[in-house]
């Protein structure tokens, strides 16, 4: 999506959720695009080391990484498996975390996974190659065709600040399911991307 898409894809949805309308007022411009900029390998090292951490432990735990290969520009799948594991653990990432990074740096290393064709996949064959990596499962994959492929339609509703979004945009008692968050997010299509993004917003 270029940034006249997202101007698009706001405006549709005001029109379409006077909720979510009030939402994208307040937040202003959708910045998903901004993340495009990341290179696509070190997308998915760093969707690997914040699994199941905050943001800002993720993001101290890479920067750490990008120090042991040298720095964003030096990552690359030979530089990775070159690092000693106990280096990785020193700096903060898992054991577990440790053999998903390997795996995915012989993936991309070896053509089983070809970065660059994804950006001609559907969305759907995005997400099948990338979770034939150990540790990268369907909300990785979905991290990555909406903040590095910029795929205008993705709902992550495993996510749970997605889920905590839509309790509260709607003001639900309860936590809802995916089957009643694809329910509610029906009208946002086909800029649920955008609008997932806007609902990470709401809890800040």
């Amino acid at each position: 999506m270029a940034e006249d898409d997202f101007l698009r894809a706001r405006r549709y949805l005001m029109r379409r959720d006077p909720k979510l309308a009030a939402l994208i007022k307040k937040v202003g411009r959708c910045r998903l695009p901004d993340a495009r900029t990341r290179a696509p390998f070190a997308a998915l090292v760093r969707a690997i080391l914040a699994q199941q951490l905050s943001g800002k432990a993720a993001e101290t735990i890479y920067q750490r990484v990008l120090v042991l290969v040298g720095g964003l520009d030096a990552l690359t799948p030979a530089a990775l498996l070159a690092v000693d594991p106990d280096a990785l653990r020193a700096a903060g990432v898992s054991w577990p975390k440790i053999s998903y990074l390997r795996d995915l740096a012989e993936h991309v290393g070896d053509g089983r996974l070809d970065l660059a064709a994804l950006e001609d996949h559907e969305d759907e064959q995005v997400v099948e190659a990338i979770t034939a990596v150990k540790g990268l499962g369907r909300w990785s994959a979905e991290m990555f065709l909406m903040f590095r492929l910029n795929r205008p339609d993705v709902f992550p509703v495993a996510d749970l600040g997605i889920v905590k979004g839509v309790q509260k945009l709607f003001g639900l008692k309860r936590r809802p399911a995916p089957r009643t968050m694809l329910r509610l997010a029906e009208p946002w299509r086909p800029y649920r991307s955008v609008a997932a993004w806007y609902l990470w917003r709401i809890l800040e």
